[in-house]
């Protein structure tokens, strides 16, 4: 029987053992850690973000910085609705939420993780944790993996390593090309005053811009002690995560905070002058943010609380809009969004065949997951690409 080894016993590596047909292989997991599925078990907050509910593979691509062409093939076979399918063949139902993220309705990721521990478990899957791979050797049709408990023989490696230097390093020996690592989902830091002590303020939908890279994105955007978060930040951080980079974290992003051009704003602003003349302007909350933000606004920009409406000049007025709508502020390094640490970077796309996921480099040796130049936004797209691949590669296995 020939033996396969599934390097890293991660998301992609572990929903590849779990579609593998047993009756035709061997199948050991080596895992350096002393827990397996550890990104698994704090996705989502612990809830486990499984994926998104995007349904067409052209949509779904759109969400991926990089590795978007390349993915299309692979989600015309193996997309979300088919991940959705899968957990819930084997007892776990899934939640679609207001923002189309799946998570299972127990809210825990333990539930995912069981389902497959579960399926492994059924098919005399060997996991081996805490076993550091030292080096692989290509031998006559075969491969010697060296690790930390002694030394393995494999017909076939399935590489799902994630993107740690080392795994990359063991690649990079073999004859991969890597491309530089990354960091790309990440938060801003940003000292001003307009942000302090208001963390955990958030907005529902906001405008962030790069004006030196002409990039902008939308969604919600929260405060947080460090700066700014939430999707509208984190979408702009894995898109620009190359340039970032080259930039040292040091640069000008461009705030609205209420998705609204300045002569709209200008509008709602004259109409509530006009209806609430002799409301005072620290109590007229004119658009929708919390009250704690609007003072704030209005202190950056000079404005004295007690004053009328009326009395608002034209002058004030463009402080206070141009605060809300086109706040620039100076960003001077980054933070890890959460315990989701995600980088680009990895092995080069050119070098793996999409069809099936092995390398072109490499006789029968399959690369998956993170370890890849493959990223993605926040909400369940990462894992997707995971569950995806490994699907492909298992596939192509069972078939040989």
């Amino acid at each position: 029987m020939k033996h396969i080894i599934i390097i890293g016993g991660g998301a992609a590596g572990f929903f590849c053992a779990a579609n593998l047909d047993a009756t035709k292989y061997k199948i050991t997991i080596l895992e350096q850690n002393s827990d397996v599925l550890q990104k698994v078990k704090i996705s989502g907050g612990g809830r486990c973000n499984v994926t998104h509910a995007c349904f067409d593979p052209r949509e779904l691509i759109q969400f991926y910085p990089r590795g978007n062409k390349e993915l299309l093939s692979v989600f015309t076979r193996f997309q979300p609705g088919d991940t959705m399918e899968w957990f819930e063949n084997r007892k776990v139902p899934l939640k679609i939420e207001g923002d189309n993220r799946v998570f299972p309705e127990s809210n825990s990721s333990q539930t995912i993780i069981n389902a497959m521990l579960e399926e492994i478990r059924s098919k005399n899957v060997e996991v081996k944790t805490k076993c550091s791979v030292k080096q692989i050797e290509k031998q006559e049709g075969k491969y010697l993996i060296q690790t930390s408990l002694g030394d393995f023989e494999a017909d076939y490696i399935i590489y799902s390593t994630g993107s740690s230097p080392k795994s990359l390093k063991i690649i990079e020996s073999l004859g991969h090309n890597i491309i530089d690592l990354v960091p790309s989902l990440f938060t801003f830091n940003i000292k001003d005053n307009l942000l302090k002590d208001l963390a955990g303020t958030s907005f529902e939908m906001a405008e962030t811009s790069i004006p030196k890279l002409k990039t902008e994105e939308s969604g919600p955007l929260l405060i947080t002690h460090w700066g700014l978060s939430g999707p509208a930040i984190l979408k702009i951080s894995a898109w620009e995560a190359v340039n970032l980079a080259k930039m040292k974290y040091n640069f000008e992003v461009e705030v609205n905070f209420i998705s609204k051009s300045l002569d709209s704003a200008e509008e709602i602003f004259q109409q509530f002058k006009q209806s609430n003349p002799k409301k005072t302007i620290g109590q007229s909350k004119i658009f929708d943010i919390t009250n704690r933000f609007w003072q704030r606004i209005l202190e950056v920009s000079n404005i004295d609380l007690n004053k009328q409406v009326a009395n608002i000049s034209k002058k004030e007025m463009d402080r206070i809009i141009g605060n809300l709508c086109k706040k620039k502020f100076q960003v001077t390094g980054k933070s890890t969004f959460k315990d989701e640490f995600v980088t680009a970077g990895g092995v080069d796309l050119k070098e793996i065949n999409f069809k099936n996921m092995s390398s072109k480099i490499l006789p029968n040796f399959y690369i998956a997951g993170e370890v890849l130049n493959i990223d993605a936004v926040t909400g369940g797209f990462n894992f997707q690409a995971c569950w995806s691949e490994a699907w492909l590669i298992a596939q192509d296995l069972n078939n040989l």
